[in-house]
């Protein structure tokens, strides 16, 4: 098991990194040696433990206001058995998600999340990780010869918890040896160096969420700097693995051109002869309930949410989300598209939405 709290190599201002301050454990967690090996840890650092029925019905996380509420949540640490073995899609970026945790310990105010998790951002974290890539090589078989991709960060950063599960590790070694399986890791966090030295054949590629510095430190409390995610990815270029850079959420706003000009030019001065680079491209967009959480969670935000100034569109789930008007569309993606390809000739641009 890995468990470590300690600073990287080579990283300035690291982040502490996340020690909960409340753990609770679904009983059947205690049944696989990495929920025992977690609560003894737990137990012997005197974090208050507790037990809960279900990691999907936690009760108990209270506070006088929904910011206490909010930042209490993100203090929890739930310890469970991920029994669903039905993988939802993950389209644009993989066939398929393949959560290993839900939520993670950073506040950024735009999250997504806020819909799907709504009054549960609580952290948690699943022990039974064999059990997980085994149903996930059952989903490759089905599609023999066709290579299959999995997406692990659609429900969490599970980066952010990686300190006590070495699920990520798992999980990369796992899929080193899948011919007909891929991998796919999304962060705002850097503790890689565990990561550094597993064979992994070019068959994981870690993307590291980006974006100028005003966004990164006005909306996302509790993350790493963008110097800090650049030392990981450099890390992670010299121990082969394919690399990737999402931006995301792109916002339109005052003087956007100039600030992303200047990121993507701090990227080209670290990557620009690196050969095996992708970009996915996010704009900024809501739903009424996300709207809704995080003007409760953040009443003083900065966010851009005014729904007379979007265009409304159904999303895959059902539920409806204002994004940009299809002109401001269009004149961010040409941007973009003619930014990255003359700084990065040779990457990708897998998606713009």
């Amino acid at each position: 098991m890995i468990i470590y709290i300690r600073k990287p190599e080579g990283v300035k201002n690291f982040m502490e990194l996340f020690i909960p301050k409340k753990v609770l454990f679904e009983p059947a967690a205690l049944d696989y040696k990495l929920g025992k090996d977690l609560f003894n840890f737990f137990n012997d650092k005197g974090i208050p433990i507790g037990f809960t029925r279900s990691h999907n019905r936690v009760t108990g996380i209270s506070g006088d206001t929904p910011q206490e509420v909010f930042l209490f949540a993100k203090q929890t640490l739930v310890v469970g058995v991920k029994r669903t073995k039905k993988l939802e899609s993950c389209s644009p970026s993989a066939h398929y998600q393949l959560p290993i945790a839900t939520s993670c310990p950073a506040r950024c105010q735009y999250c997504y999340l806020q819909t799907t998790l709504g009054n549960k951002p609580y952290i948690r974290i699943y022990v039974n990780i064999d059990e997980i890539l085994k149903n996930a090589e059952e989903y490759i078989k089905r599609r023999l010869p066709e290579i299959t991709v999995f997406e692990l960060s659609s429900t969490a950063d599970p980066l952010s918890v990686e300190h006590f599960t070495g699920s990520v590790a798992k999980a990369i070694a796992f899929f080193g040896q899948q011919p007909h399986g891929r991998l796919r890791v999304a962060t705002k966090f850097t503790n890689v160096d565990d990561l550094l030295d597993i064979v992994h054949n070019g068959h994981t590629r870690f993307r590291f969420s980006v974006n100028h510095d005003d966004i990164i430190k006005v909306y996302e409390h509790g993350t790493n700097s963008l110097e800090e995610r650049i030392i990981a990815a450099k890390k992670m270029v010299n121990a082969d693995y394919p690399i990737g850079f999402i931006i995301a959420p792109i916002f339109w706003e005052e003087n956007w051109k100039e600030k992303y000009r200047e990121l993507l030019s701090y990227l080209a001065k670290e990557f620009n002869t690196y050969n095996n680079l992708t970009f996915e491209l996010i704009t900024h967009r809501f739903t009424k309930r996300a709207k809704n959480v995080i003007l409760n969670r953040f009443p003083n935000t900065k966010l851009d949410m005014e729904e007379e100034n979007r265009s409304f569109r159904y999303g895959k789930f059902g539920y409806g989300k204002y994004v940009y008007t299809p002109e401001k569309m269009k004149e961010m993606k040409d941007y973009f598209y003619e930014e990255i390809y003359s700084l990065f000739p040779n990457a990708i641009i897998e998606y713009f939405i």
